[in-house]
């Protein structure tokens, strides 16, 4: 049975990405296999997989510092900003299609399945699993149906550091 371990942070650009990198380094300099995963990220700046899906940049430098390949499963909802308060939704590395921030809130609970069987899969190859939050894990606009900070972290029991 793998482990897992999430960071979270007090805001963006506060270092997350990186801090994830670093110990999945450390851990697999230590002889562990280590999956990063981030449940949902918002941004620009995709990279794309060998077989064409859609992550977030920062999971696939998470991958290289764990020697690994990257792969849809490690960032299975990554938001892609639009104009007016909407996003492109690229789901496993596939485009799913357009929303605005309200709409976007009644498809979570449906979004959270797809982001635990992602995780899921992540942990049955790895001895540790390294979770990265998103943005500030104090947003409490954003805590209904929260699927990237506090409210994955309690679906899979993860321990968190801040």
């Amino acid at each position: 049975m793998s482990r897992v371990l999430m960071i979270q942070g007090t805001g963006s650009d506060v270092g997350k990405s990186l801090v994830v990198a670093g110990l999945a380094r450390a851990f697999v300099r230590r002889g562990l296999r280590v999956a990063p995963f981030k449940p949902q990220n918002m941004s620009n700046n995709a990279a794309v997989t060998r077989d064409g899906a859609e992550i977030g940049r920062a999971q696939a430098l998470q991958a290289r510092a764990a020697r690994l390949e990257p792969t849809a499963d490690m960032n299975p909802v990554l938001l892609k900003p639009q104009g007016e308060a909407g996003a492109q939704v690229v789901l496993r590395g596939k485009i799913l299609g357009a929303a605005k921030a309200r709409e976007y809130q009644d498809w979570k609970p449906r979004l959270m399945s797809m982001v635990l069987e992602s995780y899921e899969r992540l942990r049955e190859q790895a001895d540790l699993v390294l979770v990265e939050g998103a943005g500030s894990a104090a947003e409490i606009n954003l805590r209904a149906n929260d699927i990237a900070n506090m409210g994955f972290a309690r679906r899979v029991n993860a321990p968190v550091a801040l």
